[in-house]
């Protein structure tokens, strides 16, 4: 290591839920600084999710979150000139981080007309364990498994 780490950022809970994990995933959904954008749009797409489900917004919203994350990806290891993808646990803060990001930009791919009803369908979708960003997840793991032989090259 050449310089000490960066001090980790405290983030603050957001208004209505009052819980970290949100502003996490409203700070990675937003563009160009636009933070009540971003709130107003996940706001409205979790009430779309309790109108659709009937369920409570915010669990689904978790539940989803937690279906998308990976447990184990694949790293690129250079051995005696050749690359191997060797597959590493994931650690905790960024299982969380892949699992928004993966969410987000799957979310955007949709085809729905607003971001609000692309999130929306993106979430419920992803909690029910199908959708493109739980895709995503079960080929991480299929790529990490294939290459289990190449466990032992792990740093």
């Amino acid at each position: 290591m050449r310089k000490s780490k960066p001090k980790k950022r405290i983030i603050l809970p957001d208004p209505r839920f009052n819980d970290t994990l949100v502003t996490r995933f409203v700070n990675n959904m937003m563009y160009d600084g636009k933070k009540s954008t971003a709130y107003s749009i996940f706001y409205n797409a979790v009430d779309i999710v309790e109108k659709k489900t009937s369920e409570n917004g915010l669990e689904t919203w978790k539940k989803a979150l937690n279906n998308v994350m990976p447990a184990v990806e694949v790293k690129s290891r250079r051995v005696g000139g050749a690359n191997f993808q060797v597959p590493t646990e994931v650690r905790p803060e960024r299982k969380i981080a892949l699992g928004m990001k993966w969410l987000i930009s799957y979310a955007r791919r949709r085809g729905e007309k607003t971001m609000m009803e692309k999130l929306a369908g993106e979430i419920i979708s992803a909690a029910k364990g199908e959708g493109a960003a739980v895709k995503k997840k079960e080929d991480t793991h299929k790529m990490a498994e294939a290459n289990k032989a190449f466990s032992h090259f792990r740093f």
